[in-house]
């Protein structure tokens, strides 16, 4: 969660709404706005004061977690003081897994709260590819949390799922085998039903039929799920590495710039390499054609996402309390899929969903709203106290 550069000075309203949320809620809000603070990168003022408050010094050591699949690589981001719960930290799609910059600074800022942070890698992920062996991984590596006198005295863990593992984590979180194992699940920008998401990236029109434009991103990661059904068997690989490629250059484009075009005009190479059809798809993909991407994959998305594994609405529901974040204009997992999600697990499950302007596709933008930063500083406070 990082801000842009041009919203890192809070105007003075923002500064005055502050004074006056820590004098009227006082010690139960603090954290949340520190948090908020903290993931906003601010130094100065007293948003600077915040973002440092109980600050402490965080140690960070690389493991494994057993699973049915196999072992996890995980990593445990420790604080000097601790003072909440273990929470197992889930990564979206994306090829650096535990070692992405914006997690792992996601996990430093969790961690001085307080909370013990455990980054767990799902190999599927790394690769962009969206499996029901996923749930499982994240099941295995609950139980495995929950069951560590070290990390859970109680026996029970949080869970916090990013982007599509949002999804992903409420899918394992509702399971018999987690009973009484987790004590809440986060999901930041996650979906509720991964056809009704795949569809509006590939027609731009929600399920309540508004139009709006998709963010290529989730169309390209859609395209390497589906590659095999789109060209014949000797072009799978070969496409889904110039899609890969692409991928890591779109990455890159947000902190080295140089090495990003560098490894666009690889992706680009790739496409002159390849033969039909698989060249034309690549060739949508380097230019972000998603009007042309979209009618190619839509037949397929159906039976693509209609694994109950893949969506937490078609799965049990938590019993435990579940927070729902998401970006009021995010154009990955639009916020109709949280809206949607509360409804279907209200009658079993407390949830707490906020819709803010504050935050992207499952990160920080602009932070210049005061009654929005005391809304999701609130947000985090109850996170961090359950």
């Amino acid at each position: 969660m990082r801000p842009r550069s041009r919203a890192r000075r809070w105007w003075l309203g923002g500064v005055g709404a502050l004074l006056l949320a820590v004098g009227l809620v006082g010690a139960w809000l603090r954290p949340g706005l520190s948090f908020v603070a903290r993931a906003a990168g601010f130094q100065d003022g007293l948003a600077g004061r915040l973002a440092r408050w109980d600050q402490g010094p965080i140690t960070r050591s690389d493991l494994d977690v057993p699973s049915r699949h196999g072992p996890l690589r995980a990593r445990l981001h420790r604080p000097a003081r601790p003072g909440g719960r273990t929470v197992l930290l889930v990564p979206g799609v994306h090829a650096e897994g535990v070692d992405e910059p914006r997690l792992n600074r996601l996990a430093g800022d969790l961690a001085a709260q307080g909370l013990t942070v455990l980054t767990l890698e799902l190999p599927d992920l790394l690769r962009y590819q969206l499996t029901p062996r996923a749930p499982d991984m994240i099941e295995d590596a609950v139980r495995w949390a929950a069951g560590q006198p070290a990390l859970a005295p109680d026996g029970r863990v949080g869970l916090l799922g990013i982007s599509f593992s949002g999804g992903l984590a409420l899918v394992a979180a509702g399971r018999p085998g987690l009973a009484g194992a987790l004590a809440f699940t986060v999901s930041l920008g996650g979906h509720g039903d991964l056809a009704r998401v795949l569809a509006f990236l590939c027609t731009g029109v929600q399920a309540d039929g508004q139009a709006r434009r998709p963010h290529d991103y989730g169309v390209v990661i859609l395209l390497l799920n589906l590659a095999e059904q789109l060209v014949p068997p000797a072009q799978v690989e070969p496409l889904r590495e110039g899609i890969r490629t692409f991928l890591r250059a779109s990455h890159l484009a947000m902190h080295d710039p140089r090495r990003a075009e560098e490894t666009f005009a690889e992706a680009r190479r790739q496409r002159e390499r390849l033969p039909e059809p698989a060249g034309t798809l690549l060739g949508y993909v380097n230019a972000r054609d998603v009007a042309a991407l979209g009618p190619v994959l839509a037949p397929h998305v159906k039976d693509f996402a209609g694994a109950r594994a893949l969506s937490p609405e078609g799965a049990a529901p938590p019993t435990h309390r579940v927070f729902l974040l998401h970006g009021a204009e995010d154009t990955v997992v639009p916020a109709l899929e949280a809206e949607r999600l509360a409804r279907a697990l209200k009658p079993r499950t407390r949830v707490w969903l906020l819709r803010s302007p504050l935050i992207g596709h499952a990160e920080l933008g602009a932070v210049a709203d005061p009654w929005e930063v005391l809304r999701l500083a609130a947000f985090w406070a109850a996170v961090l106290d359950a």
